[in-house]
């Protein structure tokens, strides 16, 4: 949204839209989805390191961002949290997607366990410890109690990988000078 049509009296600020689909569409006014960068939102992380299909500047910048938006403690909590409404999605089948609920409940598990492990995750999960395993649970090919199996593992994966990396913090000052770069550019 153009910086000075937020700054009008009785301004009417739309931070974000979601289209649900085939492909879901989800976007964010820059402040918000800053802001939810910064609260280790698992799906805005996701499109920090998601293929890139075009850019701009400014995309390019906040993609640099990644390394100072998330912290340890944030990461863990936001993406278990996630994981584990997927892991009451699955169990409850509400839906009829069971499948798709398995597969996120342990993808979102093992980013996690990837982020705090080496400071980033595969979006792509080929070549990875769980792609075989998220693969099967997609395409439905799972029992009930190996899907629990493999997500009550991760999530101890996740734990002692915390452990070891308790103390990374969200950086604010380049995404805060980002941000003000953006504001005063669109003006």
């Amino acid at each position: 949204m153009p910086t000075s049509e937020m700054l009008k009296i009785g301004a009417e600020i739309k931070l974000s839209s979601w289209i649900e689909g085939n492909n879901d569409d989800t976007s964010w006014e820059i402040g918000k989805y800053l802001v939810l960068a910064t609260k280790c939102n698992p799906t805005v992380l996701e499109t920090f390191l998601a293929p890139i299909e075009r850019s701009s500047p400014f995309g390019d910048q906040v993609r640099g961002l990644f390394p100072y938006v998330w912290n340890s403690i944030g990461v863990k909590n936001a993406f278990i949290g996630y994981a584990r409404d997927q892991g009451e999605k699955f169990v409850a089948n509400d839906d009829r997607r069971a499948a798709k609920y398995a597969s996120a409940y342990l993808r979102v598990l093992y980013n996690c366990y990837e982020l705090l492990s080496s400071g980033t995750f595969s979006v792509d999960l080929r070549g990875t410890e769980v792609y075989e395993q998220c693969k099967r649970f997609k395409s439905g090919d799972y029992s009930h109690h190996e899907v629990i199996d493999a997500c009550s593992k991760m999530e101890r994966k996740v734990l002692k990988a915390f452990e070891v990396n308790p103390d990374k913090q969200t950086n604010l000052e380049p995404i805060n000078e980002f941000l003000l770069r953006v504001r005063k550019a669109t003006w």
